[in-house]
């Protein structure tokens, strides 16, 4: 066998294997004479088929599947010669030969890129320090409130909070347009369901009036006949509606399934939940800064087999949150170019610092990964035990633990910022 290897990109490669012709004769003589041992022809006893009529017969077909053979073991045997770590499969084209010359093929690869970490002593991370005061707590009491609120009809000029019930129409150019008309349409002044304009409205209006309005539509308005066109509304008002809120007492929290402790437990339950939403966030905003500070301090060449194969399984992904089963209604998988290029990036960029730094999943760091996945549930240990004891389960979340490890390193060996802030201003940022 001989081989030659030639760079046709940064992580291309173009090899040329070349087989001799006499052990691939060797190979098919051998083959067509096991054949004619059982091979029944018209004509001829079984066994006593001349050698030339098996060939004519099957020389072609036995051929071809040696060939493939040996394509197969010569190129997994060059892979190793060459050491080359490849990416993904090859592109195989043979190159046309005579019957009795050596056999050649090319077979074209990617290669997985060489990673060589850099600025890991220069990361920088910002940690928040987040308090929950009373002010933070009274704050959610109220969006729990509101969640339990009632509506009851007013005699006055609608405002902010307010529901207003209405049927409205839309035209544009005096044509009504599509999905612009509505009956017994609910609209909350100021909770953003609508198009600023629309509840701007609807403000100040009293039941029984008929207003006409301008709504001016987004340049970026999904339905483009729309984007940046200014639409005539009409509305006539049915009736306006305060929000009425339960006192802050046993019985909301009652309203929430407390059956002990009452409005004292009812706290104590959302601030626990407060600390465990902060929390999450804190280590998703870390997660990101080490995550960016690594790309930004590693630029590295990819291979576009790994990005394709990613950007398809992003794209199931998508089909199965949807609930999209055809796949011609699939989003376009342009769509996911640069997530899973980025994707991949990390991924290989995360691998080589595990391995640099002999980062290792122990049982111990799995369970502690588990629990904190399964904190918010009830019985949350009966869970983890579970969890933990699924083979299939585990080997989904095993990478992710580890993953995870890897980004507590990143954060051990980074300069930490620390800055304090209310739970409140930090739930409330981007």
């Amino acid at each position: 066998m001989q081989v030659t290897v030639e760079s046709t990109g940064s992580l291309e490669r173009r090899m040329r294997i070349e087989l001799p012709a006499e052990s691939i004769e060797k190979e098919v003589d051998t083959r067509l004479k096991s054949v004619g041992k059982t091979v029944k022809i018209k004509g001829f006893r079984p066994g006593k088929v001349p050698p030339k009529v098996v060939r004519q017969r099957y020389g072609k077909q036995i051929r071809q599947e040696v060939l493939s053979e040996l394509m197969q073991k010569s190129y997994s045997d060059a892979v190793a010669q060459e050491k080359l770590n490849p990416a993904g499969a090859p592109q195989i084209e043979p190159e046309d030969g005579a019957d009795g010359d050596n056999f050649a093929y090319v077979a074209t690869l990617e290669v997985m890129p060489e990673v060589e970490l850099n600025g890991l002593d220069k990361l920088k991370v910002t940690k928040h320090e987040v308090s929950i005061d009373d002010a933070d707590l009274d704050d959610m009491l109220e969006k729990l409130r509101a969640q339990k609120g009632t509506y009851e009809a007013v005699d006055r000029k609608s405002k902010a909070t307010d529901r207003v019930v209405c049927d409205f129409s839309g035209k544009l150019d005096g044509e009504m347009i599509e999905g612009g008309q509505g009956t017994n349409v609910p609209v909350i002044i100021g909770a953003g369901q609508m198009l600023p304009d629309f509840e701007k409205g609807l403000t100040g209006v009293k039941a029984g009036d008929e207003k006409s309005f301008k709504v001016k539509f987004p340049k970026d308005y999904h339905a483009e006949d729309l984007a940046g066109k200014k639409v005539d509304f009409s509305a006539v008002v049915h009736s306006v509606e305060e929000m009425s809120l339960p006192p802050v007492d046993d019985e909301l929290a009652a309203m929430f399934n407390v059956e002990e402790g009452g409005i004292e437990q009812l706290k104590s339950d959302v601030r626990e939940n407060m600390e465990r939403e902060a929390e999450q966030k804190l280590n998703a905003d870390i997660r990101e800064q080490v995550m960016t500070a690594l790309l930004d301090a590693n630029p590295i060449d990819i291979p576009q087999t790994l990005k394709h194969q990613e950007m398809h399984s992003m794209q199931h992904e998508a089909m199965h949150r949807l609930g999209i089963e055809d796949h011609d209604q699939a989003p376009p998988i342009e769509n996911f170019a640069e997530q899973a290029d980025k994707r991949v990036r990390l991924g290989l960029l995360i691998r080589q610092l595990i391995a640099d730094n002999n980062i290792v999943l122990d049982e111990e760091a799995l369970r502690a990964h588990v629990d904190q996945m399964v904190a918010s549930y009830d019985e949350a240990d009966d869970m983890a035990n579970m969890y933990m004891s699924n083979p299939q389960i585990r080997q989904q979340i095993e990478p992710v633990a580890l993953e995870q490890l890897a980004v507590d390193w990143l954060v051990d060996n980074s300069k930490v910022t620390t800055k304090k802030i209310s739970f409140t201003d930090y739930m409330a940022a981007g």
